[in-house]
């Protein structure tokens, strides 16, 4: 469980790159600012992807971790 409340859930499992920074920059856009887009991947790439284009979008990525072979990612958008 996380201290982080999603507004949304993306399931990205199954995906392979791009497809999950991709489907990532969409669904951003459905959360509101200052919200947070939960995204869960298998893409092993997708660690390096998803930090790497929250940098470049200046969204906070505000938790990436690996549980039982799924990536996690929490990141609030900021504008």
């Amino acid at each position: 469980m996380s201290e982080f409340t999603p507004e949304r859930t993306l399931d990205a499992q199954g995906l392979k790159c791009p497809m999950p920074v991709v489907k990532t920059s969409k669904e951003i856009k459905n959360v509101s600012v200052g919200g947070v887009l939960e995204i869960l991947a298998t893409d092993p790439g997708s660690m390096a992807d998803i930090t790497a284009w929250a940098r470049s979008t200046s969204n906070e990525l505000l938790r990436a971790e690996r549980d039982n072979g799924i990536f996690k990612f929490y990141i609030r958008r900021v504008k």
